[in-house]
């Protein structure tokens, strides 16, 4: 389990790194808000940008892509509902969601940034509790 999570937290460290490299504005890292979690907050000219990452030592079983599943996202959308209306109730940004995957064993990981990944409106509520969050 250890070793799971130091791959995830080196994988959010070289992300954060590519995405400060590339001209956002880190925001917050880990941002809790309830039980969910968001990765990195960033800001790219005027967007605030929700970044999920994942990492993989390798895509044998499945792609780090698809851990980006209907729940996670879900979480994810429900975190970035509460950020913004915890940070910019007053101001309405646009706001959007990437995924940054990196497979590999570091230094030598592929990093894959897609951008728009998801949206806020592939929110699909799975059962009572999501409804009663938002």
């Amino acid at each position: 389990m250890a070793e799971k999570i130091d791959t995830g937290l080196k994988g959010e460290e070289i992300a954060a790194r590519y995405l400060a490299d590339s001209g956002f504005v880190l925001l917050h890292r880990n941002w809790r808000s309830l039980h969910h979690e968001l990765d990195i907050v960033a800001e790219w000219h005027g967007e605030i940008v929700f970044v999920e990452v994942k990492t993989r030592l390798n895509e044998d079983v499945r792609t780090a892509l698809s851990a980006v599943n209907q729940k996670k996202r879900n979480n994810l959308i429900l975190a970035a509902r509460h950020y913004m209306n915890r940070f910019y109730h007053d101001v309405p940004l646009p706001y959007r969601f990437d995924v940054i995957t990196l497979v590999g064993e570091g230094p030598h990981y592929r990093l894959t940034h897609r951008r728009r990944a998801f949206s806020d409106s592939d929110f699909r509520p799975e059962g009572k509790r999501a409804a009663q969050e938002w």
